[in-house]
Protein backbone atom coordinates (compact mmCIF):
# COMPACT_ATOMS: atom_id res chain seq x y z
CA UNK A 1 0.00 0.00 0.00
CA UNK A 2 1.20 3.40 -1.02
CA UNK A 3 1.76 6.74 1.09
CA UNK A 4 -1.51 8.00 -0.72
CA UNK A 5 -3.17 4.53 0.16
CA UNK A 6 -2.54 4.24 3.71
CA UNK A 7 -3.72 8.31 4.33
CA UNK A 8 -6.83 7.90 2.26
CA UNK A 9 -7.88 4.90 4.25
CA UNK A 10 -7.42 6.92 7.43
CA UNK A 11 -9.22 9.38 5.97
CA UNK A 12 -12.64 7.15 5.38
CA UNK A 13 -12.14 6.19 8.90
CA UNK A 14 -12.19 9.35 10.75
CA UNK A 15 -15.25 9.92 8.56
CA UNK A 16 -16.41 7.05 9.08
CA UNK A 17 -15.92 7.46 12.64
CA UNK A 18 -16.85 10.98 12.94
CA UNK A 19 -20.37 10.03 10.98
CA UNK A 20 -20.87 7.23 14.41
CA UNK A 21 -19.89 9.55 16.84
CA UNK A 22 -22.86 11.87 14.87
CA UNK A 23 -25.37 9.19 14.70
CA UNK A 24 -24.92 8.77 18.60
CA UNK A 25 -26.38 11.96 19.43
CA UNK A 26 -29.59 10.88 18.26
CA UNK A 27 -30.05 9.11 20.64
CA UNK A 28 -32.69 9.89 23.34
CA UNK A 29 -34.18 12.70 21.22
CA UNK A 30 -37.88 13.01 20.79
CA UNK A 31 -39.52 12.58 17.06
CA UNK A 32 -42.88 13.29 18.29
CA UNK A 33 -44.17 15.26 21.57
CA UNK A 34 -47.53 14.93 22.65
CA UNK A 35 -48.74 13.50 19.45
CA UNK A 36 -52.68 13.30 18.69
CA UNK A 37 -54.03 10.09 17.33
CA UNK A 38 -55.94 11.19 13.78
CA UNK A 39 -59.11 8.86 15.40
CA UNK A 40 -60.54 8.16 18.28
CA UNK A 41 -60.28 4.25 18.56
CA UNK A 42 -63.23 3.17 16.66
CA UNK A 43 -65.39 0.16 15.70
CA UNK A 44 -64.96 0.69 11.65
CA UNK A 45 -61.49 0.69 12.17
CA UNK A 46 -61.35 -2.19 14.29
CA UNK A 47 -63.53 -3.89 11.98
CA UNK A 48 -61.12 -3.57 8.99
CA UNK A 49 -57.98 -4.75 10.46
CA UNK A 50 -59.84 -7.80 11.89
CA UNK A 51 -61.37 -8.47 8.14
CA UNK A 52 -57.62 -7.94 6.64
CA UNK A 53 -56.06 -10.21 9.44
CA UNK A 54 -58.83 -12.74 9.37
CA UNK A 55 -59.33 -12.56 13.05
CA UNK A 56 -63.09 -12.94 14.05
CA UNK A 57 -62.78 -13.19 18.03
CA UNK A 58 -65.90 -12.28 19.24
CA UNK A 59 -63.84 -9.99 21.87
CA UNK A 60 -63.84 -7.39 19.04
CA UNK A 61 -66.72 -6.31 18.53
CA UNK A 62 -70.19 -5.35 20.04
CA UNK A 63 -71.17 -2.86 22.23
CA UNK A 64 -68.12 -4.12 24.91
CA UNK A 65 -65.24 -4.49 22.23
CA UNK A 66 -62.03 -3.89 22.75
CA UNK A 67 -59.13 -3.51 19.74
CA UNK A 68 -56.75 -5.49 18.60
CA UNK A 69 -53.36 -5.59 20.63
CA UNK A 70 -51.75 -5.66 17.56
CA UNK A 71 -53.55 -2.35 16.01
CA UNK A 72 -51.54 -0.33 18.72
CA UNK A 73 -49.18 1.27 16.13
CA UNK A 74 -52.60 1.99 13.68
CA UNK A 75 -53.74 4.22 16.13
CA UNK A 76 -50.38 6.66 16.26
CA UNK A 77 -50.61 6.90 12.32
CA UNK A 78 -50.74 10.24 10.78
CA UNK A 79 -51.83 9.49 7.42
CA UNK A 80 -50.23 11.62 4.02
CA UNK A 81 -50.71 14.75 6.18
CA UNK A 82 -48.53 13.54 9.06
CA UNK A 83 -49.17 14.71 12.91
CA UNK A 84 -48.78 18.14 14.60
CA UNK A 85 -46.16 17.55 17.17
CA UNK A 86 -43.75 16.06 15.19
CA UNK A 87 -40.25 17.55 16.06
CA UNK A 88 -37.40 17.52 12.79
CA UNK A 89 -35.31 14.96 14.76
CA UNK A 90 -35.96 12.05 12.75
CA UNK A 91 -35.79 14.13 9.14
CA UNK A 92 -32.39 15.38 10.10
CA UNK A 93 -31.48 12.17 10.92
CA UNK A 94 -32.62 10.14 7.85
CA UNK A 95 -30.84 13.20 6.04
CA UNK A 96 -27.42 12.78 7.12
CA UNK A 97 -27.89 9.00 6.69
CA UNK A 98 -28.68 9.57 3.29
CA UNK A 99 -26.26 11.88 2.90
CA UNK A 100 -23.50 9.26 3.45
CA UNK A 101 -24.74 7.08 1.18
CA UNK A 102 -27.32 4.57 3.29
CA UNK A 103 -30.46 5.55 0.81
CA UNK A 104 -32.18 2.00 0.98
CA UNK A 105 -33.91 1.09 4.12
CA UNK A 106 -35.87 -1.92 5.52
CA UNK A 107 -37.74 -2.62 8.46
CA UNK A 108 -36.18 -5.30 10.57
CA UNK A 109 -38.66 -6.11 14.05
CA UNK A 110 -40.84 -4.56 16.38
CA UNK A 111 -41.82 -5.27 19.35
CA UNK A 112 -44.88 -4.18 21.56
CA UNK A 113 -45.99 -4.06 25.20
CA UNK A 114 -49.50 -4.10 26.09
CA UNK A 115 -50.75 -2.30 29.66
CA UNK A 116 -54.12 -1.87 29.00
CA UNK A 117 -56.80 -2.42 26.22
CA UNK A 118 -57.72 -0.05 24.30
CA UNK A 119 -61.87 0.85 23.72
CA UNK A 120 -63.77 2.67 21.11
CA UNK A 121 -63.94 6.28 22.31
CA UNK A 122 -60.33 6.44 23.94
CA UNK A 123 -58.54 9.36 22.82
CA UNK A 124 -54.77 8.46 22.09
CA UNK A 125 -52.00 10.47 22.84
CA UNK A 126 -48.52 9.47 22.14
CA UNK A 127 -44.88 10.73 22.49
CA UNK A 128 -41.87 8.94 20.51
CA UNK A 129 -38.54 8.79 20.79
CA UNK A 130 -35.37 7.97 18.74
CA UNK A 131 -34.42 5.24 21.14
CA UNK A 132 -30.44 4.73 19.40
CA UNK A 133 -28.55 4.28 16.39
CA UNK A 134 -26.60 1.12 16.13
CA UNK A 135 -22.53 1.65 15.08
CA UNK A 136 -21.80 0.51 11.55
CA UNK A 137 -23.04 -2.89 10.79
CA UNK A 138 -22.13 -5.30 7.79
CA UNK A 139 -25.22 -7.22 6.77
CA UNK A 140 -26.30 -9.50 3.67
CA UNK A 141 -28.32 -6.40 2.24
CA UNK A 142 -25.45 -3.74 2.54
CA UNK A 143 -23.78 -2.09 5.32
CA UNK A 144 -25.44 0.41 7.39
CA UNK A 145 -27.04 1.51 10.66
CA UNK A 146 -30.26 0.17 12.54
CA UNK A 147 -32.32 3.15 14.02
CA UNK A 148 -34.58 2.11 16.91
CA UNK A 149 -37.31 4.01 17.86
CA UNK A 150 -39.92 3.43 21.12
CA UNK A 151 -43.39 5.24 21.28
CA UNK A 152 -45.59 4.87 24.08
CA UNK A 153 -49.20 5.28 23.98
CA UNK A 154 -51.63 6.93 26.51
CA UNK A 155 -55.07 7.31 27.31
CA UNK A 156 -55.88 9.90 29.18
CA UNK A 157 -52.03 10.45 30.36
CA UNK A 158 -52.12 6.41 31.48
CA UNK A 159 -49.47 4.21 29.50
CA UNK A 160 -51.69 2.14 27.26
CA UNK A 161 -48.53 -0.06 25.37
CA UNK A 162 -45.30 1.02 23.99
CA UNK A 163 -44.10 0.14 20.28
CA UNK A 164 -40.70 -0.37 19.74
CA UNK A 165 -39.57 -0.61 16.07
CA UNK A 166 -35.87 -1.00 13.96
CA UNK A 167 -35.21 -0.30 10.60
CA UNK A 168 -31.91 -0.37 8.93
CA UNK A 169 -30.38 2.62 6.81
CA UNK A 170 -28.31 0.99 4.45
CA UNK A 171 -26.07 1.52 1.06
CA UNK A 172 -27.03 -2.22 -1.15
CA UNK A 173 -24.15 -4.88 -1.14
CA UNK A 174 -21.37 -3.78 -3.42
CA UNK A 175 -22.58 -0.09 -3.14
CA UNK A 176 -19.76 2.08 -1.79
CA UNK A 177 -20.67 4.67 1.07
CA UNK A 178 -19.77 8.14 0.50
CA UNK A 179 -17.28 8.80 3.35
CA UNK A 180 -15.34 5.75 1.94
CA UNK A 181 -15.73 6.07 -1.95
CA UNK A 182 -15.48 10.27 -1.82
CA UNK A 183 -11.92 10.04 -0.14
CA UNK A 184 -10.17 6.94 -0.94
CA UNK A 185 -7.72 7.35 -3.81
CA UNK A 186 -6.65 3.77 -4.48
CA UNK A 187 -6.83 2.64 -7.72
CA UNK A 188 -10.16 0.24 -8.85
CA UNK A 189 -9.16 -2.75 -8.80
CA UNK A 190 -10.02 -5.35 -11.43
CA UNK A 191 -12.91 -7.34 -11.45
CA UNK A 192 -12.65 -11.01 -9.29
CA UNK A 193 -14.19 -13.85 -11.18
CA UNK A 194 -17.38 -15.16 -9.11
CA UNK A 195 -16.83 -18.14 -6.65
CA UNK A 196 -17.18 -21.74 -8.22
CA UNK A 197 -19.55 -24.05 -6.19
CA UNK A 198 -17.63 -26.83 -4.98
CA UNK A 199 -19.78 -29.46 -6.43
CA UNK A 200 -18.19 -31.72 -3.78
CA UNK A 201 -20.08 -29.64 -1.39
CA UNK A 202 -23.68 -30.99 0.51
CA UNK A 203 -26.74 -28.94 -0.72
CA UNK A 204 -28.11 -26.77 1.43
CA UNK A 205 -31.36 -28.10 3.55
CA UNK A 206 -34.56 -26.34 3.68
CA UNK A 207 -34.97 -25.01 7.65
CA UNK A 208 -37.25 -27.62 9.62
CA UNK A 209 -40.87 -26.39 10.60
CA UNK A 210 -41.02 -26.64 14.50
CA UNK A 211 -43.62 -29.52 15.42
CA UNK A 212 -45.14 -29.24 18.69
CA UNK A 213 -47.62 -30.89 20.65
CA UNK A 214 -50.27 -28.48 18.87
CA UNK A 215 -49.45 -28.60 15.20
CA UNK A 216 -47.76 -32.49 15.18
CA UNK A 217 -51.34 -33.71 13.94
CA UNK A 218 -51.77 -31.06 10.77
CA UNK A 219 -47.48 -32.25 10.27
CA UNK A 220 -48.28 -35.78 10.30
CA UNK A 221 -51.56 -34.90 7.93
CA UNK A 222 -48.81 -33.28 5.88
CA UNK A 223 -46.56 -36.83 5.65
CA UNK A 224 -49.68 -38.93 4.12
CA UNK A 225 -50.41 -36.38 1.66
CA UNK A 226 -53.37 -35.08 3.38
CA UNK A 227 -54.24 -31.32 4.18
CA UNK A 228 -55.89 -31.44 7.87
CA UNK A 229 -57.97 -28.54 8.94
CA UNK A 230 -58.96 -28.25 13.35
CA UNK A 231 -62.54 -28.07 13.72
CA UNK A 232 -64.04 -27.40 16.85
CA UNK A 233 -65.78 -29.86 18.95
CA UNK A 234 -68.16 -27.19 20.05
CA UNK A 235 -68.77 -24.14 17.99
CA UNK A 236 -67.47 -25.95 14.70
CA UNK A 237 -65.48 -23.28 13.74
CA UNK A 238 -62.56 -24.06 11.16
CA UNK A 239 -58.78 -23.29 12.12
CA UNK A 240 -55.74 -23.13 10.01
CA UNK A 241 -52.94 -22.64 11.66
CA UNK A 242 -53.42 -25.31 14.41
CA UNK A 243 -54.23 -23.64 17.68
CA UNK A 244 -54.76 -25.44 21.08
CA UNK A 245 -58.00 -23.65 21.48
CA UNK A 246 -60.44 -22.28 19.94
CA UNK A 247 -60.74 -18.79 18.88
CA UNK A 248 -64.67 -18.34 18.42
CA UNK A 249 -65.67 -19.59 21.75
CA UNK A 250 -62.79 -20.78 23.94
CA UNK A 251 -63.35 -24.76 23.69
CA UNK A 252 -60.40 -26.91 23.61
CA UNK A 253 -62.11 -29.64 21.93
CA UNK A 254 -61.80 -30.53 18.35
CA UNK A 255 -61.27 -33.02 15.28
CA UNK A 256 -60.06 -32.53 12.33
CA UNK A 257 -61.81 -32.15 8.41
CA UNK A 258 -59.42 -32.51 5.52
CA UNK A 259 -58.85 -29.76 3.07
CA UNK A 260 -60.31 -30.47 -1.10
CA UNK A 261 -57.26 -28.92 -1.83
CA UNK A 262 -59.24 -25.96 -4.02
CA UNK A 263 -58.15 -22.54 -3.28
CA UNK A 264 -57.55 -18.72 -4.47
CA UNK A 265 -54.79 -16.75 -4.02
CA UNK A 266 -56.08 -14.36 -1.41
CA UNK A 267 -52.84 -12.16 -1.40
CA UNK A 268 -49.38 -12.83 -2.10
CA UNK A 269 -45.71 -11.31 -1.97
CA UNK A 270 -42.50 -11.60 -4.19
CA UNK A 271 -39.26 -12.85 -2.28
CA UNK A 272 -36.38 -10.82 -3.37
CA UNK A 273 -33.68 -10.62 -0.52
CA UNK A 274 -32.01 -11.78 1.45
CA UNK A 275 -31.01 -15.35 -0.52
CA UNK A 276 -30.79 -17.85 2.25
CA UNK A 277 -29.40 -21.05 1.45
CA UNK A 278 -31.85 -23.62 0.09
CA UNK A 279 -33.77 -20.81 -1.36
CA UNK A 280 -33.88 -19.34 -5.22
CA UNK A 281 -35.14 -15.85 -4.92
CA UNK A 282 -37.30 -14.37 -6.68
CA UNK A 283 -40.14 -16.64 -5.73
CA UNK A 284 -44.19 -15.54 -4.66
CA UNK A 285 -45.35 -16.79 -1.46
CA UNK A 286 -49.07 -16.22 -0.90
CA UNK A 287 -51.52 -15.75 1.16
CA UNK A 288 -54.17 -19.05 -0.08
CA UNK A 289 -57.65 -18.87 0.99
CA UNK A 290 -58.65 -22.33 0.49
CA UNK A 291 -61.94 -23.70 -0.67
CA UNK A 292 -63.69 -24.66 3.53
CA UNK A 293 -62.89 -20.61 3.76
CA UNK A 294 -59.59 -20.55 6.16
CA UNK A 295 -55.97 -19.24 5.03
CA UNK A 296 -52.51 -20.41 4.74
CA UNK A 297 -49.24 -19.57 3.88
CA UNK A 298 -47.55 -21.27 1.09
CA UNK A 299 -45.46 -21.21 -2.28
CA UNK A 300 -47.29 -20.61 -5.30
CA UNK A 301 -45.80 -22.42 -7.40
CA UNK A 302 -46.27 -23.50 -11.51
CA UNK A 303 -46.10 -19.74 -12.78
CA UNK A 304 -43.51 -17.26 -13.00
CA UNK A 305 -42.78 -15.09 -10.12
CA UNK A 306 -44.62 -11.93 -11.79
CA UNK A 307 -47.53 -13.88 -13.03
CA UNK A 308 -48.95 -14.69 -9.75
CA UNK A 309 -52.50 -12.57 -9.43
CA UNK A 310 -54.91 -11.87 -6.58
CA UNK A 311 -57.83 -13.98 -7.34
CA UNK A 312 -55.60 -16.37 -9.06
CA UNK A 313 -57.02 -20.57 -8.46
CA UNK A 314 -54.53 -22.71 -6.96
CA UNK A 315 -54.40 -26.23 -6.32
CA UNK A 316 -52.37 -28.16 -3.57
CA UNK A 317 -49.58 -30.24 -4.40
CA UNK A 318 -47.11 -31.81 -2.09
CA UNK A 319 -43.30 -30.58 -2.91
CA UNK A 320 -40.40 -33.28 -1.57
CA UNK A 321 -37.64 -30.71 -1.09
CA UNK A 322 -35.09 -33.47 0.48
CA UNK A 323 -35.29 -37.04 1.40
CA UNK A 324 -37.14 -36.18 4.73
CA UNK A 325 -39.28 -33.37 4.34
CA UNK A 326 -42.19 -32.41 2.24
CA UNK A 327 -44.41 -29.33 2.58
CA UNK A 328 -48.12 -28.17 0.87
CA UNK A 329 -47.47 -25.71 -1.46
CA UNK A 330 -50.33 -24.34 -4.17
CA UNK A 331 -50.10 -24.96 -8.32
CA UNK A 332 -51.54 -22.22 -9.99
CA UNK A 333 -54.58 -23.10 -12.20
CA UNK A 334 -53.41 -21.83 -15.26
CA UNK A 335 -54.26 -18.34 -15.69
CA UNK A 336 -52.24 -15.69 -16.66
Amino acid sequence: MTLTQRDGAAEARDASDALCERLAGFAGRAAATSGLGKDPVNLPMIRHWCEAMGDAHPAYRGPDAVAPPTMLQAWTMGGLSGHTGRSSAYEELFALLDGAGYTSVVATDCEQEYLRPLRPGDEITFDTVIESVSERKRTKLGTGHFVTTRTDVRVGGELAGTHRFRILKYAPAGRPTKPAAARLSKPAALPTKPAVPDPAAPAARRPRPVINRDNAGFWDGVAAHRLLIQRCGDCAALRLPWLPGCAECGSGEWDTVEASGAGTVFSYVVMHHPPFPAFDPPYAVGLIELAEGVRMISNVVGVPYDKVRIGMPVRLEFLRVDEELELPVFRAGGED
